[in-house]
């Protein structure tokens, strides 16, 4: 349900949202390199995050798996490669579109592969993007109830999210972040986009629909 506000105000209060969170990670010492202002937050216990994804149903059953460049996101990337499975890596701000990265090219060099850098070395830039079995998606929050994300603000995610949709059909959308950016309630515009799986360090959290 969209809320009853302006979009200004919204836009206004979810800005505020971010800049709560940031602020409480920061404080918390649980942000790691390269900050959490203004950027997909890179947070202490991504790495538990990513081995609990590796081990939903989800995962298994998936070929092709479309990730966000991001820091917080790095160990699910590389383990998309060491799990044999193609990586779809969507460019900084999808500048140069999406790269797909072959596991057989990058064997033992995985590591580097899942870096923005590796991905561009050893990938290949795509004209049309391949259905994918699975996203993984960044947030700076995500609600706990109705499973909207709100992102840096740049609108990337909800783009590809909304573009891999309306192309292929549904497809799973997992998030991995820290509890700390598991929120009750996210201001929510027309075009923002929800996940169906939130996995913590701590906890999986499963929408019902």
């Amino acid at each position: 349900m969209l809320s009853n506000y302006d979009n200004s105000e919204i836009k206004k209060a979810k800005q505020q949202l971010r800049e709560e969170i940031w602020r409480k990670m920061e404080e918390l010492g649980i942000v790691r390199f390269p900050g959490a202002y203004g950027r997909i937050p890179n947070f202490v216990g991504a790495e538990k995050a990513a081995e609990s994804v590796r081990g939903l149903r989800e995962w298994k059953r998936a070929k092709v798996i479309v990730a966000n460049p991001d820091f917080a996101q790095k160990k699910i990337r590389e383990f998309v490669l060491k799990d044999n499975k193609i990586l779809i890596m969507a460019s900084p701000g999808l500048k140069h579109g999406y790269l797909k990265v072959d596991p057989q090219k990058v064997k033992g060099r995985e590591d580097f592969a899942s870096t923005i850098a590796g991905a561009f070395k050893f990938g290949d830039k795509l004209k049309e993007l391949p259905k994918p079995d699975l996203i993984v998606t960044g947030c700076v929050a995500v609600e706990k109830n109705s499973f909207y994300r709100v992102g840096k603000g740049g609108g990337y995610g909800d783009r590809e999210i909304t573009g891999i949709g309306q192309k292929f059909g549904k497809i799973p959308v997992i998030t991995t972040v820290h509890d700390v950016q598991v929120v009750d309630k996210v201001p929510i515009e027309a075009h923002d986009t929800k996940v169906d799986i939130i996995v913590t360090p701590t906890k999986i959290i499963r929408s019902a629909s």
